[in-house]
This record gives structure tokens, sequence and C-alpha cells, in this order.
């Protein structure tokens, strides 16, 4: 797949995730919301690691630096 996903935004998405995941964790968020948030958080790390995010791509949205 294309790189489509910047350095700032990989930063987010990977902070955002280490967050929900540490939360999920600690027990803090329970239940269906913590389904949510471990879902979103490992779909937040996956695309941050690839650095591509299928949903960008309909959207026409890229946010990687252009060489």
């Amino acid at each position: 797949m294309k790189c489509n996903v910047g350095k700032k935004d990989r930063a987010i998405r990977l902070v955002v995730a280490a967050l929900f995941a540490v939360l999920v964790i600690a027990g803090v968020v329970t239940g269906t919301g913590a389904v949510v948030l471990g879902v979103l958080a490992v779909v937040l790390a996956v695309t941050g690691v690839t650095r591509s995010c299928p949903l960008y791509i309909p959207l026409n949205i890229d946010t990687s630096e252009k060489e």
C-alpha cells in the first residue's frame, strides 16, 4: 500500500493508541467502551506503524511529505 500518513499524523496516532490501550489495561474503561477503545487502539497502532490509512484513499487525503 502507498504511504499516505505523515510524521505528525503518525505520532498522533501512536500516542492516542497508547493512551487508549493504557485506559483499557488499567481498567479505567470497562465493558463495551473498553472493547471500542481496544479496537480503535489496534487500528490506530497498525495504521501508524504501516504509515498507510485505507480510509484516506477514497477521501483522497495524503498527509505524507512529498519528496
